[in-house]
C-alpha cells in the first residue's frame, strides 16, 4: 500500500515557548537573548529554557538582527592563503574565546582587493564587529559603510592603519630584525632571504624581508648585503635554488618561515652541503618539527597574545562603539638559537 507523504512539522515559535512556560513572549525574548539583567527570576529563566529545549525552539537570527541592527557575529576576513600552524592555532584560540563571550565568528574569504565592494559584502551580513584580516581590503570608506550598517567595531589585523578602525598590529618586521641580528652576531655578512612566490603571503614575507634589510643596513658595513631569493614551495624549486648556491656567494639564509627552512634543509643535505658549516639557516615560527629535525633549526618565535585577552579587548570595544580608535601591538619576536645557524 502506498504510504502517504508526511507533512513537515510546524516550526515552534516564541509564542509556543511562552505558552509552555506560562510567561509572556517578551520574557521569552529577554531570557533567550540573555538580556534579562535582573528583570526575570532564575526560576522563570530555567522554566523558559526548559520549554524551549522541549519544543526544539531556536531564536531566529535574522529576526533578532533586525531588532538589534546587528547579528552578534564577529566577521573575520581572510585572503585566500594557507597559513602556518602558529597563526592557525592563534585563530582557533581566538574563535573559542569569542564564542565563550557569546560571539559566533564567521570567516569570510576574499581576494584581498582594496575595494569598497568588499566592505559592502561584509555589511550585508550585519556583523557586530569586523576583523579585517591580513592583507589589504579595508578602506576608510569601507569602515564608514560598515558603521552605517550597524557594525559596532571595526579592526584591522596587520600593519595597516585605516581611519575609523582599531588596529591590531602583528610584528612581522620584528621577525626579520631578530633573524638579522642573530646572523650578524654570528659573523655573517652575505645573507640570502627567501621571498615566497605566492602573492597571498606578501603580507607576511615583505615586512620580514624589510626588517632583515633594515637591521643589516643599520650596521653601516659596506661588506654586508642581503639578497632576496624568490622561491615556490616545491621540492623542485628548492633543488634549483640549492644548485645555484655556489654562484650566489652567500653564507646564510633566512628562510621566511620554518616550513621553507625544512624544505631547504632537505635540499641542501641532498646536495651534500653541511648545515651550518656551509650554510647557516634561520627560520621563523618555532614549529615542533624544528626541534625534531637534525640539525635542530634555529628560528624566530613570534609570541602571540592570549586569545582570551584579545577576545576581551574586542568585547570591550564592541560594548563601547563610540570609543576613540585604539592601536594594539600583538606579540613580540625573539630568536631561538639551535644548531642550524
Amino acid at each position: 500500500m502506498r504510504q502517504q507523504p508526511t507533512s513537515p512539522q510546524t516550526t515552534p515559535t516564541s509564542a509556543d515557548v511562552a505558552r509552555r512556560a506560562g510567561v509572556s513572549r517578551a520574557t521569552v525574548s529577554y531570557v533567550l537573548n540573555n538580556s534579562a539583567s535582573g528583570r526575570v527570576s532564575e526560576q522563570t529563566r530555567q522554566r523558559v529554557r526548559a520549554a524551549a529545549e522541549e519544543l526544539g525552539y531556536v531564536p531566529h537570527a535574522a529576526a533578532r538582527s533586525l531588532r538589534a541592527g546587528h547579528t552578534g557575529i564577529v566577521l573575520l576576513t581572510m585572503p585566500d592563503a594557507v597559513f602556518g600552524p602558529l597563526f592557525s592555532s592563534f585563530l582557533k584560540e581566538l574563535r573559542g574565546a569569542l564564542r565563550a563571550l557569546g560571539y559566533p565568528i564567521v570567516i569570510y574569504g576574499d581576494s584581498g582587493s582594496p575595494d569598497t565592494d568588499l566592505a559592502a559584502g561584509w555589511a550585508e551580513l550585519r556583523p557586530t564587529a569586523v576583523l579585517a584580516g591580513v592583507g589589504p581590503g579595508l578602506t576608510e570608506r569601507g569602515v564608514a559603510l560598515l558603521r552605517r550598517s550597524g557594525t559596532r567595531a571595526v579592526f584591522t589585523i596587520g600593519g595597516q592603519q585605516v581611519a575609523g578602525a582599531h588596529s591590531l598590529t602583528l610584528d612581522q618586521l620584528g621577525i626579520g630584525t631578530a633573524a638579522a641580528e642573530h646572523l650578524l652576531a654570528r659573523g655573517h655578512r652575505r645573507i640570502g632571504a627567501v621571498v615566497p612566490t605566492d602573492p597571498a603571503l606578501d603580507f607576511f614575507s615583505r615586512p620580514r624581508l624589510d626588517g632583515l634589510i633594515a637591521a643589516c643596513a643599520e650596521r653601516g658595513d659596506p661588506d654586508t648585503r642581503v639578497q632576496p631569493l624568490s622561491l615556490g614551495y616545491t621540492e623542485q624549486a628548492a633543488a634549483e635554488l640549492v644548485s645555484r648556491w655556489g654562484e650566489l656567494d652567500l653564507s646564510a639564509l633566512f628562510t621566511y618561515n620554518d616550513e621553507y627552512a625544512l624544505l631547504l634543509l632537505s635540499a641542501f643535505q641532498d646536495a651534500g652541503l653541511r648545515i651550518p658549516e656551509d650554510v647557516a639557516l634561520v627560520g621563523a615560527d618555532d614549529l615542533l618539527l624544528t626541534r625534531l629535525t637534525r640539525p635542530r633549526l634555529t628560528t624566530v618565535r613570534l609570541e602571540l597574545p592570549d586569545g582570551a585577552r584579545l577576545a576581551e579587548l574586542i568585547d570591550r570595544l564592541i560594548r563601547n562603539p563610540d570609543a576613540p580608535t585604539e592601536n594594539h601591538a600583538l606579540g613580540s619576536s625573539r630568536i631561538v638559537a639551535r644548531d642550524s645557524g
